[in-house]
């Protein structure tokens, strides 16, 4: 299985444990968004989030894959998130391996 490259795997990482947004390019295009899932799906490392800026093929925001290898120029912003997102079927994707999910919305912060 080919691991993401060692600096795109910790900003990852580090997204998703301290809830920051990140600006990424995918698909040539600049997006915004929230890590919530990083793993193995399929035999492919992809990143689940949630695009909440940049240009996009459909209504934002939205649920998106990414595949980590299709991913450039990723920065962490100060900007952080709540956290996890009810989907809307409530369930989670099975995922050959999953490395991380972020942590679920605190139900007391508004």
């Amino acid at each position: 299985m080919p691991m993401p490259d060692p600096n795109l795997d910790q900003l990852l990482r580090t997204a998703i444990e301290q809830t920051r947004l990140l600006r990424l390019r995918y698909g040539n295009k600049t997006r915004i968004v929230e890590p919530h899932d990083y793993g193995e799906h399929n035999g492919v490392i992809k990143l689940l989030t949630y695009q909440v800026g940049g240009p996009s093929s459909g209504p934002l925001p939205n649920w998106r894959w990414m595949e980590t290898d299709l991913i450039s120029d990723a920065e962490l912003l100060d900007q952080t998130f709540p956290g996890g997102r009810p989907t809307s079927s409530g369930k989670h994707h099975k995922w050959d391996k999953l490395f991380l999910r972020v942590k679920p919305a605190d139900k007391k912060r508004k």
